[in-house]
Order: structure tokens, then sequence, then C-alpha cells
């Protein structure tokens, strides 16, 4: 072989295992990836079936309902144009209660139901998850407007 094919050889056999790396590359980020759902995205059948992703938005007041053994908690998030209810087995985030964001990170089981390894609750009055506060103005911005009361009695206020 000459010298000329064998530094072309090597080239060839150099590109290949570079192509090798950056496919296991790739693959290894794409499994890892962690995509953000809203209800609203989740309910519209956007979000994965079979791969975990992050549902975040409210909990709903008055939806936060504990389990007999004391770790299995059951609630609702909403983006305040859909409802999603979230089963999570184990100890909630100080700062978890009703009304605040909330970011849960697991699967969507068959019957619809969010079943969360992870709860992440905001940390202070101010703060809110990006995605969680995109989400809620984006449902905001797509809910129809409300319509102002029609005024049967001729005009006047009672």
């Amino acid at each position: 072989m000459k010298p000329r094919h064998k530094r072309l050889a090597f080239i060839l056999v150099g590109l290949a295992g570079l192509g090798v790396a950056a496919a296991l590359v790739l693959n290894a980020l794409k499994s890892n990836l962690q995509l953000f759902y809203s209800p609203s995205e989740l309910v519209a059948g956007a979000a994965p079936k079979e791969r975990t992703f992050r549902l975040g938005g409210l909990v709903e007041e008055g939806s936060v309902k504990r389990g007999n053994d004391g770790l299995t908690v059951s609630f609702v998030l909403t983006d305040r144009a859909e409802n999603v209810n979230v089963i999570f087995k184990g100890i909630l985030p100080d700062l978890f209660k009703e009304g605040q964001g909330a970011v849960a990170l697991g699967k969507i089981s068959n019957d619809g139901v969010f079943m969360a390894d992870e709860v992440l609750a905001k940390h202070d009055e101010t703060y809110m998850p990006p995605e969680v506060a995109k989400a809620l103005e984006q449902a905001k911005k797509d809910q129809p407007a409300a319509t102002a009361p029609i005024n049967t009695n001729g005009g006047r206020d009672i």
C-alpha cells in the first residue's frame, strides 16, 4: 500500500470514529433531556407518553390530599385553563402549598394521572419558574375574554 493510501485510510477511520462518538454523545443527551410542559399542553397531547418530563403550574386551592401512609400526596396542577391530577409518593418541599407554583418531574399514566417522581416548589414570594410563568401567561391569553354582563334593568344600577 502506498503512503498516500495509508493516509487516506487513516483519515477515513478517524472520521468514522468521530461520527460514532458524536452519535453516542447525542443519544446520551437526548435520553437525559427533560422537557417542560404546561397542563394545557399535556391535555392537548403534546407531551410524550413514555418519557419523563416536567409539568408545571399552580397548585389548585383545596386540591391537596394526603394518603394514609403519610407519604402519598395527590394534588391538581393548573395553568388556569386546564387541570392535571398529580400523584407523588415522597416528602414534599417545605415551601409546597396551595396556590403556589410547582414543577413536578415524572410520567403520565395510561389513565391520564401524572405520576411524579420529584416535586419542586418556588423558593420565595416573588420567584416562579420561568416555564411556569410563561405557561400561565399563555393560558391567560388563550382563554376567551369574559363578556360584560348584560344590563336588563333599563340602564339603572341596582
